[in-house]
């Protein structure tokens, strides 16, 4: 199986995720970009149990971060963990997005990711109409 690892800016939070993501995602929305400091995120989405992080790392509104470099690294809850995938080494991971988020905010000279399913706005839940 997989492993894949990565660090913070100062190599104080470290990252092992096994196997293959769930999922893989860009989103534009105005949090991520605010919470990025740039056009969007790029992320991945794997099991809690498939992801060790070792180091301290802080916490606001769901986002985990370095405290020491301040760099943002993860987020998670009961059923996911959601990795900054720019964390990972080396690069580039080998990792394509198959979706985007928030695409009506998405940069005009920014072009949508051949082959990723597009979101004007967030994913419908599982199972929904629409």
């Amino acid at each position: 199986m997989i492993t894949r690892t990565g660090q913070c800016l100062c190599g104080q939070v470290t990252l092992a995720i096994e196997g293959e993501p769930m999922r893989i995602g860009i989103c534009h929305c105005t949090d991520c970009r605010k919470e990025s400091g740039s056009a969007f995120t790029y992320y991945g989405v794997w099991h809690p149990a498939r992801a060790n992080v070792t180091g301290k790392s802080v916490e606001y509104r769901g986002q985990c971060f370095c405290p020491q470099c301040g760099a943002r690294l993860f987020s998670k809850n009961d059923t996911e963990v959601e990795i900054k995938l720019g964390v990972l080494s080396p690069a580039p991971t080998g990792l394509v997005p198959s979706y985007e988020l928030w695409v009506k905010r998405r940069e005009p000279w920014l072009r949508p990711v051949d082959g990723a399913e597009q979101f004007d706005e967030d994913r419908p839940a599982p199972g929904a109409g629409g």
